[in-house]
C-alpha cells in the first residue's frame, strides 16, 4: 500500500486555511431528538459558486422525547407508528460556505409537543423540504443534492439559471395510499436560489417520486447528480441511483437490482435502468451496493458501486471490490462491471444489540457505508473548459488491520481504464469511518473530508470516551494537459481544517437510544476557486451517564432492558446535540 504525502503539522489550522461554521443553524441545543441531525450532503453552483445547498436527516421537525416511549422502548421516535414529520433538512450558503440558512417552512409538523406519549402531528412551522405532506408521503433518510442549468421550453443552458434537486427517500404518510411500495425515492426541485426565494415555499416544485408499484420495494441509499458541463453532449440531464430492496417472506433471499434513474427535462419525468443485478450481500449473497454517479465532459456516465462476492459476516472482516459501469448515450446503456481495486471493510465486529457493524466499541456508531466509493470528476464544469476529466475515488478501509485504518484514495486520467495504486491518506491516529473527495472543475486541485474515530477499539467499555473528530484536506495537482498520464494526481496533502475532538458516546440517531450515530456518508464538492467539506460534529453534546450504564446493561444482558432512561430528565440538556459542520477554504 503507497502512502500519501501529508502534512501533519500539529493540531492547528494553517492560517486562512479554511473556515469553519455551523450548517444545521435552525437546530436547538437542547429537546432532543430535535437536536440531531445526521448523514450530510453538500453541492456547489457551478454556475455561480458562491451558491451552496446542503442536506441531512434533520429531526428538528419532530417531538421531544416523549417520556412513556423512551422508558418503556429505549427510543425518542416510534419508528412502527411514524408522526409523518419529514426529516430532509435543507440549508442555503450564498458566501461559498461561510454562513448558512434553514429556511422555515410550513408542513406537517410535532416540533411543539411535550407530551408523554407520540403526538399526532399538525400543520406548523418546519425546517425541511415543503410539499411531502401535501403530496401523501413523508421524506426519510439518505439526503443527497446536485445543482444543474435548468430547462427552458425543452433546452438546457446556465443563461436559464440554475436548479436544485434534492433526492431523498420518500414514505407513506400515515395511512395515506399515494404511494405503492414500502419506500420510494424522491426528489424536490428548486429553481435560480436567492436569499429571498430559498424562503418561499412556493419557490420548490412537490416532489416526483421514483418508486416501484411492489409493497415488497423499499429503495436504499440514493445518489444524485445533475450533468453539469455546458460541453456535454447530455448537458443538463440528471441521474439519480440506488438499490432497490425487494423483500419477501424470507428476507435472505431479497432480490437487490442496482438501479439507475435518468431524467432529459429537469426531473419532471424519469426512465429507469436495472444496470446490475444481484442479491443483499448482508446475507452473503453477490450484490452491488454503495453507489455514486458523475459525468465528464463529454457526457459519460460513470455508476461507481461496492461489489461483494461472499460477504460473509461469520468471517470478519468482510472484503469486497470497487466496480464502475460507464453509459455513452446519457443512461440507455451500461457497460458490464469494471474491476478497480479491493477493499477490506471496516466490519471487525457487529454489535449484539443493534446488529450492525461498528467502528469504536460495541454500542458505537456504525460503520454502513464506510468501504462505498465516494467519487469525484474535473469535468471544466460550468462550461466544460479545462476539463481533465481525472476522476478521483475515496473511501474509507480496513486492510491495514484493526486500529489501522485509513482513508484511502486513488485515481484514473483515462476514463476509469486504468486506477492509480491507492494510497492511504489522513492523519495519524485517525481511524475513518466516512471519507468523501471533491475535484476542481479544471483536475488542478483535489480535496478529501473525513470523519474519525481517534480511539482504539473499546470493545464492551462504554465508560472510556470515544473521540471523534472531521477533517479536511487539500493537495495540489500539476495539471499538464500535453502529457496527461494515468500516474498524475495530488500531490502533497495539506490538513487545512482539523476539528475539535468529540465523544460519540454523546449521541444516538435520534431514535433508538442503544446506539451511536453520526451518520453513514460525509461528503465534499469543489469549483474552480475553492472546496467545501460537510460532516457530522459533535463538539457542542454532553454524555449522558445514565444513558451510558442503560446501554452497558443491555450490553451484559444481549438486549435492551427496561426502562430506560428519558433523556429530557435524566441527561444534560445537550445529549444528542449533534450538527452539520462544514470547512470551506472559500
Amino acid at each position: 500500500m503507497a502512502a500519501a504525502d501529508v502534512d501533519t503539522k500539529g493540531n492547528a489550522n494553517p492560517a486562512g486555511a479554511a473556515v469553519a461554521t455551523k450548517v444545521s443553524v435552525g437546530s436547538p441545543p437542547n429537546l432532543t431528538p430535535q437536536n440531531h441531525q445526521n448523514e450530510p450532503a453538500v453541492a456547489i453552483d457551478a454556475h455561480r459558486p458562491d451558491v451552496l445547498v446542503a442536506g441531512s436527516i434533520d429531526y428538528l421537525d419532530a417531538a421531544a422525547c416523549p417520556r412513556n416511549l423512551a422508558t418503556n422502548t429505549g427510543q425518542c421516535e416510534n419508528l412502527d407508528v411514524p408522526t409523518g414529520n419529514g426529516f430532509a433538512g435543507v440549508y442555503f450558503s450564498f458566501d461559498r460556505g461561510r454562513t448558512w440558512t434553514q429556511p422555515t417552512y410550513t408542513g406537517w409538523t410535532a416540533r411543539d409537543c411535550t407530551a408523554p406519549d407520540p403526538c399526532e402531528g399538525h400543520v406548523g412551522p418546519i425546517g425541511t423540504l415543503p410539499w411531502w405532506y401535501e403530496t401523501g408521503i413523508y421524506s426519510s433518510g439518505d439526503p443527497a443534492v446536485a445543482i444543474g442549468p435548468r430547462p427552458v421550453n425543452g433546452h438546457f443552458s446556465w443563461a436559464n439559471g440554475s436548479r436544485v434537486y434534492y433526492a431523498n427517500l420518500a414514505e407513506k404518510f400515515k395511512n395515506r395510499t399515494i404511494l405503492k411500495s414500502g419506500a420510494g425515492v424522491g426528489v424536490s426541485r428548486l429553481d435560480n436560489p436567492t436569499p429571498s426565494r430559498v424562503r418561499q415555499k412556493s419557490s420548490w416544485m412537490r416532489p416526483v417520486i421514483l418508486e416501484r408499484n411492489d409493497p415488497t420495494s423499499f429503495r436504499d441509499k440514493d445518489q444524485i447528480w445533475a450533468d453539469n458541463a455546458a460541453s456535454s453532449r447530455y448537458f443538463g440531464h440528471t441521474y439519480t441511483c440506488f438499490n432497490d430492496y425487494l423483500i419477501g417472506e424470507d428476507e435472505s433471499q431479497a432480490q437487490v437490482p442496482l438501479i439507475v434513474a435518468t431524467s432529459a427535462d429537469g426531473g419532471d419525468h424519469w426512465t429507469e435502468k436495472v444496470v446490475a443485478r444481484g442479491m443483499d450481500p448482508s446475507f452473503g449473497h453477490q450484490g452491488y451496493i454503495g453507489c455514486t454517479v458523475r459525468t465528464d465532459s463529454h457526457g459519460a456516465v460513470y455508476l461507481f458501486a461496492e461489489s461483494y462476492q461472499q460477504h460473509d459476516l461469520s468471517n470478519l472482516p468482510t472484503r469486497g471490490e470497487h466496480v464502475v459501469f460507464t453509459s455513452f448515450d446519457g443512461g440507455k446503456h451500461w457497460t458490464k462491471p469494471h474491476r478497480l481495486f479491493s477493499f477490506t471493510d471496516e466490519c471487525y465486529f457487529i454489535d449484539p444489540l443493534s446488529g450492525r457493524c461498528v467502528m469504536d466499541g460495541y454500542t458505537g456508531a456504525r460503520t454502513e457505508n464506510a468501504a462505498a466509493p465516494e467519487v469525484d470528476i474535473a469535468n471544466g464544469a460550468p462550461t466544460g473548459a479545462g476539463a481533465t476529466n481525472l476522476i478521483i475515488d475515496a473511501w474509507s478501509d480496513g486492510s491495514a488491520g484493526l486500529n489501522h485504518e485509513q482513508v484511502r484514495a486513488s485515481w484514473s486520467s483515462d476514463r476509469g481504464s486504468h486506477w492509480h495504486t491507492p494510497v492511504a491518506v489522513g492523519r495519524p491516529g485517525d481511524r475513518p469511518l466516512y471519507a468523501a473527495p471533491a475535484l476542481s472543475p479544471t483536475g488542478d486541485r483535489a480535496y478529501i473530508a473525513y470523519a474519525a474515530v481517534i480511539s482504539p477499539w473499546r470493545g464492551s467499555d462504554v465508560n472510556s470516551p470515544r473521540p471523534y473528530h472531521g477533517v479536511f484536506l487539500s493537495a495540489p495537482i500539476a495539471v499538464n494537459h500535453h502529457n496527461y498520464g494515468r500516474d498524475d494526481g495530488p500531490g502533497r496533502w495539506t490538513t487545512v481544517y482539523n476539528g475539535p475532538v468529540a465523544d460519540l458516546r454523546a449521541g444516538y440517531p435520534g431514535h433508538r437510544l442503544r446506539e451511536e450515530r453520526i451518520g453513514d456518508y460525509v461528503y465534499a464538492a469543489a469549483s474552480r476557486t475553492y472546496g467545501v467539506g460537510v460532516w457530522i460534529d459533535m463538539g457542542n453534546a454532553a454524555v449522558c451517564r445514565p444513558i451510558q450504564d442503560w446501554r452497558g446493561k443491555s450490553l451484559a444482558a444481549g438486549e435492551s432492558v427496561f426502562p430506560a432512561p428519558w433523556p429530557l430528565a435524566d441527561c444534560p440538556a445537550t445529549f444528542g446535540n449533534t450538527n452539520v459542520w462544514a470547512a470551506t477554504t472559500g
